[in-house]
């Protein structure tokens, strides 16, 4: 099975008060856990369950994610901002794994 990619485009600047938008995928093979494999036993479900967004240690958005999620989940939401800082993404795997990428973005 290939790895997991998280990708993510911020914009490298905004004006503070005005919404911007950020766009995330993250390449996974998920499982949805109701297949079998060639012997009949079943394919333990294996999804990102979970996506996190922080800027400068504040949450942005925290959502949950089910049995219907799509293979290479696409998250596309607007934020706004007062500061330069950072971004931190985290994406849950139901094997315990995390997904983390960060981007940077200044102030116009």
């Amino acid at each position: 099975m290939a790895a997991s990619k998280p990708r993510v485009k911020v914009p490298g600047s905004a004006k503070a008060g005005e919404a911007f938008t950020i766009k995330t995928l993250i390449s996974h093979p998920m499982e949805s856990g109701l297949r079998k494999d060639k012997q009949g036993n079943p394919i333990p479900r294996k999804i990102i369950n979970r996506f996190t967004c922080d800027f400068n240690g504040t949450n942005v958005i925290d959502m949950e994610m089910h049995g219907a999620v799509s293979a290479n989940p696409y998250i596309e939401f607007d934020a706004v901002i007062d500061a330069a800082g950072e971004f931190t993404f985290n994406w849950y795997d139901d094997d315990g794994s995390v997904y983390t990428a960060s981007k940077a973005i200044k102030l116009a």
